[in-house]
């Protein structure tokens, strides 16, 4: 019976764990040094906002490890001996290992700013952020966060559901220009606003103040203005917790370096999940993808690979999604920032006259296949866009039959006639015709 050792155990290390469950008879050990069970990292937010409690957080009763032979160990390992295959923890015994997965997540970015020590600056990842960001706001009445990604949306909102003033700094001119287009960044940028958030862009943080008790008291912005704040979120991204293998066998870069099986450099030895940094990523996927879901895939994978099955991590069409406050993001394939110099990429993009709704569709010019979607506002369905990128279907097709794509209910308003009417009207000389009706999609793609 082999010994395979889990480090982390957020959903990559889990899904790993559940999956070598089910596969064989292994002796299965997680060790997290976070928390002693696993839970949901999305959903941290709604505890902040009194909409969850913590408890809700957990996929799985706390009995389930036990029944199901998983032992968990809540514990900090400070070294990894990888010649003798012994992790080294803090007050416990040696733990040796057969096989040993490393899914150690990642840590919030910081970047050295004067104050950033203080107590009351802070990022957002795990529990025991959420347990300090829970302390530290009590009672307070001005913040301030720093990062426009997804995080610093999140904390805007956290904060504002307790009454706290939210100045929001974006070094970009609108919100997330470097990965949305520039009209879905000024929708969003405009619908923060309107939600009371101080957004304010351009602006780029100097230094964090001292209240004079070791506390945050305020911000110098680079401009020389200084902002009152007792809370500081930081959400400048995430670089993987690989600190402490740094100075090991182990072949690192931004993050633990693997193939295409998810095998590091060193015997029995994997990585998977927001640690991972793949030597050559598989098509249409960058290096390091810090997504619950590519997650979830490699850890389904690493089981596999670990039971001699002949497969590869194969995480197919890239998809995400968001919520800003009430609007919800989706994108899938590819959509970058800006179309490429060369013109062989081609753009098509609708918006509500009221400015809460959108929806773009990348095409190649050559052979008009869809290359990626954004969309705002408007529900899709995962499977049809992924099928669509997937068999390169034209633009004129997706538009034909976009209804089979929306999600909403059957009572809401529907859009594609506006839609595709946008597009006639930009393409008068071969105008599309809806040929899908919603209700066709129980038949079609069940």
């Amino acid at each position: 019976m082999r010994h395979i050792v889990i480090l982390g155990n957020g959903i990559a290390g889990i899904t790993a764990a559940r999956e070598l469950r089910k596969q064989g008879d292994d002796r299965i050990t997680v060790i997290s040094a976070e928390t002693d069970h696993f839970f949901s990292r999305t959903a941290l937010m709604y505890v902040y906002m009194g909409h969850l409690e913590f408890e809700h957080t957990k996929p799985y009763e706390d009995w389930f490890w036990a029944k199901n032979r998983i032992d968990l160990l809540r514990a900090q390992v400070t070294n990894i001996d990888f010649e003798r295959q012994m992790l080294h923890c803090e007050g416990n015994q040696p733990i040796q290992y057969d096989v040993l997965i490393l899914a150690v997540g990642s840590k919030p970015n910081f970047f050295g700013w004067p104050g950033q020590e203080l107590q009351g600056v802070q990022g957002l990842y795990g529990k025991p952020d959420l347990d300090q960001m829970e302390s530290v706001t009590k009672g307070i009445k001005q913040a301030v966060v720093v990062g426009g990604g997804l995080i610093g949306i999140e904390l805007c909102e956290m904060l504002l559901t307790r009454g706290i003033q939210v100045t929001f700094l974006v070094r970009e001119n609108s919100f997330w220009s470097s990965v949305l287009p520039t009209e879905e960044s000024v929708l969003v940028t405009r619908h923060i606003r309107e939600h009371h958030v101080d957004l304010r862009t351009g602006t780029e943080l100097a230094e964090i103040v001292d209240d004079g008790s070791s506390r945050v008291g305020g911000v110098v912005l680079k401009s020389g203005e200084t902002l009152p704040a007792q809370f500081v979120g930081v959400a400048v991204g995430v670089s993987p917790n690989i600190d402490f293998l740094k100075n090991s066998p182990l072949d690192t870069d931004r993050g633990i370096l693997v193939n295409e099986r998810l095998e590091t450099n060193l015997p029995n030895v994997y990585a998977i999940g927001d640690c991972v940094q793949h030597r050559i990523p598989p098509d249409g996927r960058k290096p390091l993808e810090q997504i619950w879901y590519t997650g979830r895939i490699m850890g389904e994978t690493v089981a596999d690979i670990i039971n001699n099955k002949s497969v590869t991590y194969q995480p197919g069409v890239f998809f995400n999604s968001a919520k800003f406050f009430d609007v919800e993001y989706q994108t899938y394939g590819t959509v970058a920032n800006f179309l490429p110099k060369d013109g062989s990429e081609q753009t098509f993009y609708w918006e509500h006259p009221a400015g809460k709704l959108a929806l773009r569709i990348n095409y190649r010019k050559q052979d008009q296949a869809v290359t990626g979607m954004n969309t705002l506002g408007i529900r899709q369905r995962q499977e049809v866009w992924q099928q669509w990128i997937g068999e390169k279907r034209s633009i004129r097709y997706v538009l034909e039959h976009l209804p089979l794509a929306n999600f909403d209910p059957e009572f809401f308003r529907q859009y594609e006639p506006d839609i595709v009417g946008k597009f006639n009207a930009q393409h008068p000389d071969q105008p599309v015709v809806l040929k899908a009706k919603k209700g066709l999609f129980s038949r079609i793609f069940s």
